[in-house]
């Protein structure tokens, strides 16, 4: 998938140039090609600086988290939760402290961090998988929720905006926690449905029913607020749950007597070793993406999307922001590129970059999870799996325009 992706990159771009050679008599084309390639790389180096201190800060943090306890506790607190919708899975099983993990990665917008810790606890249910070449009802929605990837704090999304040079980069935090509750609770709905899952079981809904009436309650106060007041309440809640975050750590760990500075030290030389493997697909992607635009066959595809939303009357200003949304079901990697090349062309702080920064962080990439986790451990039938991370995903996307026309239009 990835392959034809990024080779299709290439062909059309190549395609788009020769066309506005030949029919537009625009004969620098190529050179802005190349120097786009050239630039792009450059900006690959400087884009990976800023995300190796990033994620080796959070998974530094996280580590200690792990050693205080923190993540066991919310484990156990989640486990009659987890025996309900996944009553396959026995109780104390590793991996529901896994999962656990993983959504705690996840939820710290620790994406490609997540995916190691993933990728276990899959192996550790497929050790329950009496099919092992077909997916249990456990393994679809553990990759769905995944793959909707309910975003509490999308910290490598503040590190691009501020990389970008963003005034305020934490202004995204209350739309993508609004469009990350979409995605993440149409995925779960869709796979109740066909999981016949016991939604209303007096367990699960002490679970979701405080969740979603507190998120009800809070967007019924944000209808309350002005533009401006939305924009610096999500500022303010971003930065104080960032900060609040950090406290909380390394707090419980020195109380847990977790020696907090040498388990920040084991975890952020292993969030340096996951960075430093990023970079080769960061440049090939912004490399690719660089070269897209700069043949003028981004354009056309834009330019095409946009006159079918004037010809409904619609506002299209949510266009240019598409690009991330299109890749992103496909490549987690392409839909960055996308996000980092709409902040540098459309401006970090325009409306398309927000949406587009929104789209990123409201969801995961459906095929690129489907592949890796259930190619790690040998499913080939993959059930519904499918259909339901999709329909999160467009549930996600649409969701992320709706709030971004809220929050900034």
């Amino acid at each position: 998938m990835l392959n034809t992706l990024w080779l299709g990159f290439f062909v059309v771009a190549a395609v788009a140039g020769l066309a506005q050679w030949l029919v537009g008599g625009n004969a620098q084309v190529f050179a802005a090609m190349v120097e786009s390639l050239f630039a792009m790389a450059k900006l690959s180096v400087e884009v990976m600086v800023l995300l190796f201190g990033t994620l080796t800060l959070w998974l530094g943090f996280l580590r200690i988290a792990e050693k205080a306890g923190i993540v066991d506790a919310l484990a156990r607190w989640l486990a009659p939760l987890f025996r309900r919708l996944m009553p396959e899975v026995p109780s104390g099983h590793p991996a529901l402290g896994l999962m656990t993990l993983n959504f705690a990665a996840n939820a710290l917008g620790l994406d490609n961090a997540a995916t190691p810790i993933g990728l276990k606890a899959m192996k550790a249910l497929q050790e329950l998988n009496p099919q092992p070449d077909t997916a249990t009802n456990a393994q679809i929605l553990f990759l769905v929720l995944n793959a909707s990837s309910l975003t509490l704090l999308p910290v490598t999304i503040f590190m691009y905006r501020m990389q970008q040079g963003a005034a305020d980069p934490t202004l995204v935090f209350l739309p993508i926690l609004l469009a990350t509750s979409a995605s993440t609770l149409v995925g779960l709905l869709s796979v109740a449905v066909v999981q016949r899952l016991p939604l209303w079981s007096p367990v699960v809904l002490a679970y979701l029913l405080p969740v979603a009436l507190g998120l009800g309650g809070f967007m019924a106060l944000l209808t309350t607020l002005s533009a401006t007041a939305l924009a610096q309440l999500s500022s303010l809640l971003g930065n104080l749950t960032l900060f609040a975050l950090i406290v909380l750590f390394v707090t419980v760990g020195a109380w847990r007597k977790v020696p907090v500075y040498e388990a920040f030290i084991d975890g952020a030389r292993e969030g340096f070793d996951v960075a430093k493997s990023l970079l080769p697909y960061l440049v090939a992607m912004l490399c690719a993406v660089g070269v897209f635009r700069a043949s003028g066959a981004l354009g056309y595809v834009l330019d095409g999307i946009r006159w079918c939303v004037e010809l409904v009357g619609a506002d299209t200003r949510f266009v240019d922001a598409l690009p991330t949304a299109l890749v992103k079901p496909f490549s987690g990697s392409a839909a960055r590129a996308m996000l980092i090349e709409t902040m540098q062309t459309q401006g970090v702080d325009s409306f398309a970059a927000l949406a587009a920064a929104t789209v990123q962080g409201s969801t995961e990439t459906t095929f690129y999870v489907l592949a890796v986790y259930f190619g790690a451990v040998g499913i080939q039938r993959a059930r519904h799996a499918v259909g339901c991370a999709l329909l999160a995903e467009f549930a996600g996307v649409v969701a992320a325009i709706g709030v971004c026309y809220w929050f900034f239009g």
